[in-house]
């Protein structure tokens, strides 16, 4: 069936920002622009929770977005983070997100401040009908504190500029009540749940191990395109301790910015109140970068 997002199916990589004495590296930031570029990556999300968006400040944040999108230059489509609790500035990142050529723009749940399930709804409405490139709800109860049931969702999908979910609840069964009952494109928030969740219908990953081994996540991708499960399981398995390292050391982005250290392309410094895994925690990704063969 086709969706309304279908050019954003595939793999987006959540990009980590690579931060160097307190400030945004944009020399290695270009590098993984260009490792994302050269491995087939199809869309590039920066400034999500991957890439320290709670800590950047707003012009930061506006500036990175501006980069990966001149970086990228129409090669790879690019879905910048810019949602908030607060609609008005969910609103303004938005525009500006659009103003200097982003693809779509990925839009993380209000947060903390848990509003009702109309105050979603409203939420979306306005940005959907305020700005002119598609819109990925990102749901993701386990930060935000308030899941948006499959209802409010399903109510959302018929406004004409919301294209895309980013499914992060865990449960297999609410994804599977929106793809039933959607043409939205659905796209894991899990790394270790893309196979189950494409096997019900979703469409790709937003992923975090992909800032590592983007090729690998896409064989896994392209063998569930092509029906080859067996295939599809033997990536899913391949990927499986990275994916469960990335989630379980610590939280995210602490475990991939130490991953992205060990193997040369980061600095593994990120800005507080995040910081570095423990000394245990790093032999125990170092033996599992090993064992994958990254190290």
């Amino acid at each position: 069936m086709t969706t309304k997002g279908e050019a954003f199916a595939g793999l987006s990589v959540a990009l980590t920002t690579p931060i160097t004495n307190g400030e945004v590296d944009y020399d290695k930031f270009g590098e993984q622009i260009e490792f994302q570029i050269a491995a087939g990556t199809n869309c590039l999300c920066p400034v999500g929770t991957t890439g320290e968006s709670p800590t950047l400040s707003h012009e930061v944040h506006e500036r990175v977005i501006a980069f990966v999108v001149e970086k990228a230059a129409g090669r790879i489509k690019v879905m910048p983070g810019t949602g908030s609790n607060s609609t008005a500035e969910a609103l303004r990142l938005t525009k500006f997100a659009e103003r200097v050529g982003a693809d779509a723009a990925l839009q993380v749940a209000p947060y903390y401040n848990k509003p009702t399930q109309k105050g979603f709804y409203e939420h979306f409405r306005v940005l959907a009908e305020e700005c002119g490139i598609p819109q990925c709800i990102y749901n993701i109860p386990g930060r935000t504190a308030k899941n948006m049931e499959p209802e409010t969702i399903i109510r959302l999908a018929e406004l004409e500029n919301i294209k895309l979910v980013k499914e992060a609840t865990g449960s297999l069964d609410q994804a599977s009540q929106i793809i039933a009952a959607t043409n939205l494109t659905v796209l894991s928030g899990d790394d270790s749940l893309t196979l189950p969740l494409m096997a019900v219908g979703a469409h790709g990953v937003v992923s975090v191990v992909g800032n590592l081994v983007p090729g690998d996540m896409l064989q896994l991708i392209a063998a569930v395109n092509e029906g080859d499960f067996a295939r599809a399981r033997e990536w899913h398995y391949k990927l499986f301790a990275l994916c469960r390292d990335m989630l379980g050391l610590a939280t995210n982005p602490i475990p991939v910015k130490s991953a992205m250290q060990l193997v040369g392309r980061d600095s593994g410094e990120m800005l507080l109140p995040m910081t570095p895994l423990e000394p245990h925690e790093v032999d125990v990704l170092r033996k599992t970068l090993t064992a994958y063969g990254l190290l």
